[in-house]
């Protein structure tokens, strides 16, 4: 019986070392917490930041566009037989560049699966 008494002091020992430890991990949860919503505060205003900066660019894109459009569609209605030809050629030349990639695609191909 005479280990009962260190034992008593073991137990206590360990039981001080549990609640500091406790402690301890209260105090680093509440720290990691603070730090966590600091960076939170941090992200949150840079996103707010670059949000606003990109919706001032698309802002000033759009504008942009549509002054583009309306310079275009003045310089049609000036020009409408310039404007005709030039989106014609366009037409007649996607037909054509069209008509290229589609024969080449088809050269690989059986002439059995042709559809003429």
């Amino acid at each position: 019986m005479a280990d009962t008494p260190n034992t008593d002091q073991n137990r206590r020992d360990l039981e001080k070392q549990i609640a500091d430890l406790r402690a301890d991990m209260a105090a680093l949860t509440k720290t990691v917490s603070e730090r966590g919503g600091a960076v939170y505060d941090d992200l949150s205003a840079g996103a707010e930041g670059m949000y606003t900066e990109a919706s001032r660019q698309a802002r000033g894109a759009a504008k942009q566009v549509r002054n583009q459009a309306y310079l275009v569609s003045e310089a049609a209605r000036e020009n409408p037989g310039t404007a005709a030809t030039v989106l014609s050629s366009a037409g007649i030349l996607g037909f054509l560049i069209g008509l290229a990639v589609g024969h080449a695609l088809s050269a690989n191909e059986q002439p059995s699966r042709r559809w003429y």
